[in-house]
């Protein structure tokens, strides 16, 4: 099931997507909900961020080539950071350069969108709270991030955490295709199997460290070849099973 979140004529709402058209759904999705006979073409609604997360947990360097492109150590256990919420946007919505930055990059991850409330979850009960999977560009002002010496200020801008279009459930993510495309060009290009912790171990550890809320998003990281984007590029994360999320950069007002 590919679940999105859609406005039209001014109404947010949730609905199925298959293939050309979204059927409406009634209820709540991280909780109980019907979908209903009432469907819209897909070209005639405008597709936002599929959920509102209360937060946004982010992991640095799980993929081995990555930790090898920055000259890290592969880490004992994952690396954390937050995003906040205020930093989300869909696709088709612009990423803003901000004016402090130099260097702003893309990093395509798999993201996992939590289903229901959860503390303290053993690895091997983590599947059954998991509403689904996305696809997340980890944006980054690099040059802030090498300045300051810690993440925050370089991951947390608005407009910095672009995830959707949908949310896949029932998919294993443990061996997709991950790639970036920059102005249709590919730049990353790897699979889920790369991944230093997998995400039952990325789900279970956060959770013993925070509770964890329905519709938090955690941003599993990136693979090798991030880079710089520019204002004026179009930037792709496209994930097999789950689809593509397009966004654009663009100076801020």
């Amino acid at each position: 099931m590919k679940l999105v979140r859609f406005q039209k004529d001014g109404k947010i709402s949730y609905g199925v997507l298959e293939e050309n058209i979204i059927k409406v759904i009634n209820g709540d999705i991280f909780d109980e909900f019907t979908v209903t006979d009432n469907i819209y073409p897909f070209t005639e609604v405008t597709l936002k961020a599929p959920c509102n997360p209360s937060k946004i947990v982010c992991v640095g360097l799980n993929y081995r080539d990555h930790a090898k492109e920055m000259k890290d150590r592969i880490p004992e256990e994952p690396v954390l950071f937050i995003k906040p919420s205020t930093a989300v946007i869909g696709p088709k919505e612009s990423i803003i350069y901000p004016k402090m930055s130099n260097q702003v990059d893309y990093e395509a991850e798999l993201a996992v969108v939590i289903k229901d409330k959860i503390k303290d979850i053993e690895e091997d009960h983590v599947k059954e709270h998991i509403l689904g999977y996305t696809c997340f560009n980890d944006v980054t002002a690099r040059d802030l991030q090498k300045k300051d010496g810690q993440w925050t200020r370089a991951k947390s801008f608005d407009t910095f955490a672009p995830f959707g279009p949908t949310i896949v459930t029932d998919i294993d993510p443990s061996n997709l295709n991950i790639q970036l495309l920059l102005n249709d060009q590919i730049k990353q290009n790897s699979n889920t199997n790369q991944l230093i912790f997998s995400v039952e171990k990325l789900v279970s550890f956060i959770s013993k460290i925070m509770t964890l809320n329905p519709g938090d998003v955690i941003a599993t990281g990136t693979p090798s070849g991030v880079g710089p984007m520019n204002v004026g590029d179009k930037v792709a994360v496209k994930i097999e099973k789950i689809g593509i999320l397009e966004n654009y950069v663009s100076n801020g007002i």
